[in-house]
């Protein structure tokens, strides 16, 4: 099984722009993200995917493997989709570009459902991790996701699900982390999927494909790490580094 880890950088984030390119201690958060996905070892080939000269020369200018998105794309799944049609794989890792504390533990889980899956029942997997503060089950800019018995995928939202109408009820709330494993045909299947409107309403990509029917796996993992979506993040990322 060739598993392989693409990384989708796009320079004009909307919440924080350039955020990419902001010095994480020394270097660039897509550096630090790229060389800690390479440092795991999972991978047989790791690339960042990007529409953005800057970047694209930032990872080559310092050994790594960059390829142009020559598209505009809506979605992180549709720039990697284009870079991986003509890659020779059959599991790719989406590794987010503003991930720089990815770490092997919580890959190697996702690598593992595939390797499980004998009668091939899952499209994608995902990792999730337990939140209990309500600022962060409250904030629209955490993604939760709701499982089944199973842990596979229910519903993701801004929103905090499940709603705590009874707060006694002993529900847990889990934030869906941006990494996803996929198979690479469901990947291409993705692309030609036109969005409908829950994906639309809430801004979260792997909806499409739970309306679609496919089966995303959700991974438990303990590893919060942070994502830099602001510069709040960046300042905490800043200190946590250190």
């Amino acid at each position: 099984m060739k598993i392989i880890s693409m990384i989708p950088a796009r320079y004009s984030a909307s919440r924080f722009p350039g955020k990419l390119m902001q010095d994480l201690a020394g270097k660039s958060v897509i550096l630090r993200t790229y060389e800690a996905t390479v440092a795991t070892k999972l991978f047989s080939e790791v690339y960042v995917v990007t529409d953005s000269d800057i970047i694209f020369n930032e990872i080559v200018d310092h050994g790594g493997k960059a390829i142009m998105s020559i598209k505009e794309h809506e979605s992180g799944s549709d720039r990697i989709a284009e870079a991986v049609a003509n890659v020779d794989c059959d599991i790719v890792i989406n590794v987010q570009g503003d991930e720089p504390f990815t770490e092997r533990e919580s890959l190697a889980k996702v690598i593992n459902v595939f390797e499980d899956d004998g009668a091939k029942e899952i499209d994608l997997a995902s990792l999730m991790v337990q939140i209990e503060d309500w600022d962060e089950i409250n904030n629209p800019n955490t993604v939760k996701v709701i499982v089944d018995q199973q842990n596979f995928a229910l519903y993701f939202s801004r929103s905090a699900i499940p709603f705590p109408r009874d707060k006694n009820a002993g529900a847990k709330y889990y934030k869906h982390k941006g990494i996803y494993a996929f198979r690479k045909q469901a990947l291409l299947d993705f692309t030609v999927l036109p969005m409908q409107f829950l994906e639309a309403s809430e801004k979260i990509e792997c909806i499409r494909y739970l309306e679609y029917g496919k089966r995303i796996k959700m991974v438990e993992t303990k590893i919060q790490g942070v994502e830099i979506d602001t510069p709040e993040d960046l300042e905490r990322a800043k200190r946590l580094w250190k």
